[in-house]
């Protein structure tokens, strides 16, 4: 290609990044190693603020120049290390438990609880609820269409990734678990996978008292209104100490009560009812952690004593990647 041809096509191709709003500061060439490659986006909807991203490659992405590699995106990227990503994965291709694959992970943005929400795609607006912090999911709508329709583009084009949703998993924790079943609901052609640790799932537009909250909760109301989404597949993970609260009395601590209800559906003392990813047509495993499932569309893994924070979520990454890319 002559010089100024291939001038023409770079800034062609960097006009295309600026209208997608996923312009970045610099873009590193793919070079697998130890250290990630450190990218800056700039997203219209989030500035002056930039959003920092680390790709991790997979051993051998240099010479293997025909592979295409599948790739989880993760959101709270700043908690890679807490989380042991690195490590983990290390130890997982040396037991060749799993297939090599590209980790994305976004760092959250200075406001955490504004882009980790529901959002409606159809109606192009957030889903906001309520918490004692404040209302949470605010530019959740924002956030989730810049990973799905800029991010990923961006992904797609610069790195050796399979381009399809069966080849993308969108993972988080706590509130980002929260954003990571969003973006695999609302954009189900994009993420095939979804894997959610202790998913607030408990956010509600009402939290007037605890009967409001249990008739409000926006991710179970979500699943309730909306239809299959044919091929996504989900793992929830929830640790059995997490909380002592019971808002409805059941006897189940409300992180897993929440799963659970958006799973199997929720019927009240009262007949209130919502159904859940069962009464639309998923088959669920409720108990993968002593029966392990790979045919369930939904699997909920229970960690034994685990709590609300990265020790706890560390140890759930290690099951989660053998279902997510697991060797047959």
């Amino acid at each position: 290609m002559a010089p100024r041809r291939r001038t023409l096509v770079s800034w062609w191709l960097l006009g295309v990044l600026l209208l997608a709003g996923c312009a970045p500061a610099f873009a590193a060439d793919a070079v697998a190693g130890d250290e990630p490659v450190q990218l800056q986006f700039d997203a219209p909807a989030f500035a002056p603020q930039r959003i920092k991203v680390a790709v991790y490659l997979p051993p051998g992405y240099a010479r293997a120049s025909g592979r295409r590699y599948p790739v989880l995106y993760a959101n709270d990227g700043q908690d890679m290390t807490a989380v042991g990503l690195q490590p983990t994965l290390a130890q997982l291709y040396r037991d060749r438990a799993i297939e090599p694959l590209i980790v994305v992970a976004i760092r959250m943005l200075d406001d955490r609880a504004s882009g980790y929400g529901l959002s409606d795609r159809a109606a192009a607006r957030s889903l906001v609820g309520g918490s004692r912090i404040g209302p949470i999911g605010t530019r959740a709508q924002d956030y989730s269409a810049w990973v799905a329709t800029a991010l990923v583009p961006y992904v797609d084009t610069h790195y050796r990734t399979r381009r399809s949703a069966r080849g993308r998993t969108m993972l988080g924790w706590s509130l980002g678990a929260l954003n990571a079943f969003n973006l695999g609901w609302q954009y189900p052609e994009v993420f095939g996978q979804v894997g959610a640790f202790s998913p607030s799932f408990w956010l509600a537009a009402d939290r007037t008292s605890a009967t409001t909250i249990q008739h409000t909760r926006l991710a179970q109301a979500m699943v309730d209104r909306s239809r299959k989404r044919a091929g996504l597949r989900m793992w929830f993970a929830v640790g059995t100490a997490e909380e002592t609260d019971d808002r409805d009395g059941d006897g189940i601590n409300d992180t897993v009560d929440d799963v659970q209800d958006l799973l199997q559906g929720y019927r009240g003392a009262d007949g209130f009812r919502r159904r859940g990813l069962k009464q639309l047509g998923y088959t669920v495993d409720m108990d993968a952690a002593k029966h392990p499932s790979r045919h369930a569309d939904a699997t909920l893994f229970l960690l034994p004593g685990g709590v609300h924070n990265q020790a706890s979520w560390a140890r759930m990454l290690p099951p989660f990647l053998r279902w997510a890319y697991g060797r047959h």
